[in-house]
């Protein structure tokens, strides 16, 4: 027998098991389709500039839209959620903050390694399967469908959300070309609640459901390669690599986020003791020695001297 013989429901079953086994926290599927409600919204969004200085959110129009242009015979879509919530916010008390996600080995590496290995198990329980994964690298709007299979639904921050455990969640895919049973969406449970959008001290946040990213703390310490623009001053709130401020006022997050139990995403020592000290004193050598595994390498030991020096300008 193989994995075309078997029910859609039972590979979807068969999968689901493996990825709680792995640790995810969530596993849900969508048939692979174009995204016709996202085209107007992202041409839209496009167009405003809401984008910044982010180009590559320009490239692939098509592709972002329809998975099976990314995937040649892709027939399902599979969304999967991994905890990072730390077992303490190491910067919650210090002028110059790093965002919980960078606290450990970067995610890329991690969830990388965590979906080969979980596609490698499905195929050794249902049969043979093609397709490929997904961790924040390719032209996947990877919100929209984790809206459109239920795994969470978008808060006015635009981030993911989940009954049971908040927002603090690391969003990545499959691709598979064989048939999966669907899930349906959830419901919208952000009810009246404005506190993601008071906090934003950027007013990143300029209607709800809709973030301005050219106005995000994290695109402007991040994805901004140029100075930080002075109308900004005053504003990042000590945030040097990303920013938490939408989710650490969210109610959900207050509630149900639980600390992940994932090693790969556990603080250095090295790190633990940088965030007792003012990371202005740190060197390029050291940046390499603390951060050289973490998300932080992304915005470069240059980068992280410009955003800490715009705090005290």
């Amino acid at each position: 027998m193989t994995i075309r013989d078997i029910k859609a429901s039972e590979r979807s079953g068969i999968l689901k098991k493996l990825a709680a086994e792995a640790g995810f926290l969530s596993c849900r599927i969508s048939e692979a389709t174009f995204l016709k409600k996202e085209a107007p919204r992202l041409e839209s969004w496009l167009k405003e500039g809401r984008q910044g200085k982010m180009a590559y959110m320009e490239n692939h129009f098509d592709k972002r839209l329809d998975p099976r242009l990314l995937v040649e015979g892709c027939r399902s879509v599979v969304t999967l959620a991994y905890n990072y919530f730390p077992q303490q916010d190491l910067f919650e008390n210090t002028e110059q903050k790093i965002s919980k996600y960078a606290y450990g080995e970067d995610y890329h590496f991690v969830l990388k390694d965590k979906l080969k290995s979980l596609m490698q198990a499905f195929r050794d329980e249902a049969g043979d399967v093609g397709g490929r994964v997904f961790v924040d690298s390719a032209p996947v709007l990877e919100k929209a469908w984790a809206v459109n299979n239920g795994t969470g639904w978008l808060g006015k921050n635009a981030n993911l959300i989940r009954r049971g455990s908040g927002s603090f969640f690391f969003l990545c895919e499959l691709l598979l070309d064989v048939e999966l049973e669907p899930d349906g969406p959830v419901a919208d449970h952000c009810g009246s609640c404005t506190a993601c959008i008071d906090a934003c001290p950027t007013d990143a946040i300029f209607r709800p459901y809709e973030v301005d990213g050219s106005r995000c703390i994290s695109y402007l310490t991040i994805e901004l390669k140029e100075a930080i623009p002075s109308e900004f001053a005053g504003k990042t709130e000590g945030w040097v690599f990303g920013c938490d401020i939408c989710q650490d006022v969210c109610p959900w997050n207050k509630k149900f986020s639980l600390a992940h139990q994932e090693n790969r995403f556990l603080p250095s020592p090295a790190i633990e003791e940088w965030s007792k000290r003012d990371l202005k004193e740190i060197t390029e050598s050291v940046f390499g020695e603390v951060f050289g595994k973490s998300a932080l390498k992304r915005t470069g030991y240059a980068g992280l001297r410009k955003n800490i020096l715009f705090l005290s300008d």
